[in-house]
């Protein structure tokens, strides 16, 4: 498996710029978003599994994902909070960069306040119980995208993507050079690539214009 060193580096690559990279099984549904106005979120997978009606897997996480990581969740319902302002509060003094979550939270004035990055699909003041266990270091599947752990999750207000582990140096290498592209290109250079390209395709499809 090829390592990664840089991973601060996927903090400058905005999910538009995967998405021209990776397939579309590499991003979560929709219905993964931040639950606040929280800046882009990068770093390795910690996936976590939690059974239907409990978090206990989660809570334990915080304890046990390194400086830095992502906090993965797959969720096993839409009816429990899987986390409140306090384990964010702790998560973040632990060095956790985030949570995403196929699931929702309680207490988002408070994790607001934090700054803490939470992505997930809502809020629900109702908490889950803690009892069901599941293994730890295993893939977890969330928002329809199955993360292993390592794998590099990237997550901004376009949505969320995740970069297998073994593809990462590649795909960050692609990213900056076109970012580096795009930035040393015009909005008048693009406009001119575009239209070509737009009426390219439209002639080879053989689409007849209308007539003035």
């Amino acid at each position: 498996m090829e390592a990664v060193s840089d991973f601060d580096g996927f903090h400058e690559v905005p999910t538009a710029a995967l998405g021209d990279l990776l397939g579309r099984e590499q991003f979560m549904d929709a219905g993964i978003r931040p639950l606040w106005e929280s800046p882009r979120l990068a770093g390795p997978a910690f996936p976590v599994r939690c059974a239907p009606n409990d978090n206990l897997m989660l809570h334990a996480a915080i304890y046990r994902a390194k400086p830095g990581s992502v906090i993965v969740v797959e969720s096993g319902d839409l009816d429990f909070a899987l986390a409140g302002g306090n384990v964010c509060a702790i998560a973040r003094r632990r060095g956790i960069a985030g949570f995403v979550l196929d699931g929702l939270v309680r207490d988002i004035g408070e994790i607001r306040e934090l700054g803490f990055p939470v992505f997930g699909r809502g809020m629900i003041p109702k908490p889950g119980g803690k009892a069901a266990t599941s293994p730890f270091y295993e893939p977890a599947t969330c928002g329809g995208v199955t993360v292993y752990p390592d794998d590099i999750v990237v997550a901004d207000e376009d949505g969320v993507a995740v970069v297998p582990a073994p593809q990462a140096a590649t795909v960050l290498g692609d990213a900056r050079a076109q970012l580096a592209r795009e930035a040393a290109q015009t909005l008048d250079d693009w406009e001119r690539a575009h239209h070509a390209r737009v009426e390219k395709l439209l002639a080879e499809a053989g689409f007849e214009d209308f007539e003035d």
